[in-house]
């Protein structure tokens, strides 16, 4: 298994890095509701990723990041790659994606004034889908893997921050511990990626009621919240859950624990 620590390895580090500091940049802004910030890094993570693009398919990429005079006539001029190395999906798929990505950066209000419309939840949810569906592609392709696996993969690098959950590598500590229980939990599961284990979460948040604290787990299992899974000890966040925890650090400002 591939992980998150090994993606993209194929890739130069000068391209490889900035491409997944950016792509973690739109998911930490998406959680806290800064769409503008969000649709920015967007544009950026489409330059790195034309300038990978183009790299694989000359078989030499450049040292850095850069972007061509025309982006979209550049995004064209790479389905005109007919190198047996190049898989479909590099040249016709994310191609036809990145000037997408680049309009609501350019036109939306984002990197200029006076577009159709501000920076918003909408935009921001498109901004996202396509940049994590990318990733997955590149980490399919560059690693030879399932669909499924290209997206655990993925989903490690999506680990976000949370300034009120604060970390040394081995634990974590809610540092507002007047929050409640499903709060704190959610929290701390949301941040774990992919997976945390009920005896992480019981230690971390220093619960002295081991059986309630798996009966509360059960409950955000049954609403869909979480994925836990009591033979193998192991909870994932579900998208209900992401969103209440999108929520909760907009409504109890979350992001800021001065």
């Amino acid at each position: 298994m591939i992980t998150a620590a090994q993606a993209l390895s194929a890739v130069p580090s000068g391209l490889r890095d900035p491409l997944i500091s950016e792509y973690q940049s739109i998911i930490q802004n998406f959680l806290e509701h800064r769409w503008l910030p969000s649709e920015l890094s967007g544009g950026r993570f489409s330059e790195i990723l034309y300038t990978i693009l183009d790299g694989h398919a000359k078989k030499s990429y450049a040292a850095a990041p850069f972007k061509p005079g025309n982006f979209v006539e550049a995004c064209r001029k790479l389905e005109n790659n007919a190198q047996p190395h190049v898989p479909r999906s590099f040249k016709i798929l994310i191609p036809r994606l990145l000037p997408a990505l680049y309009e609501v950066r350019n036109n939306r209000s984002v990197g200029h004034v006076g577009g159709d419309v501000d920076p918003n939840h909408m935009d921001s949810v498109a901004v996202l889908s396509m940049c994590n569906w990318v990733m997955a592609e590149l980490v399919r392709v560059f690693h030879g893997v399932t669909v499924a696996e290209a997206q655990r993969v993925v989903d490690a690098l999506a680990e976000v921050r949370v300034p009120v959950v604060w970390s040394d590598g081995n634990i974590k500590r809610i540092l507002r511990p007047e929050l409640k229980l499903q709060e704190q939990m959610l929290l701390l599961i949301a941040v774990s990626v992919p997976d945390v284990s009920s005896k992480e979460l019981i230690e971390w948040i220093e619960y002295d009621d081991p059986r309630y604290f798996i009966r509360t787990l059960r409950a955000l299992h049954t609403k869909r919240s979480v994925e836990f899974n009591e033979r193998t000890d192991r909870v994932k966040i579900l998208p209900p859950g992401a969103k209440f925890v999108q929520d909760l650090v907009r409504k109890k400002n979350l992001s800021d624990i001065s």
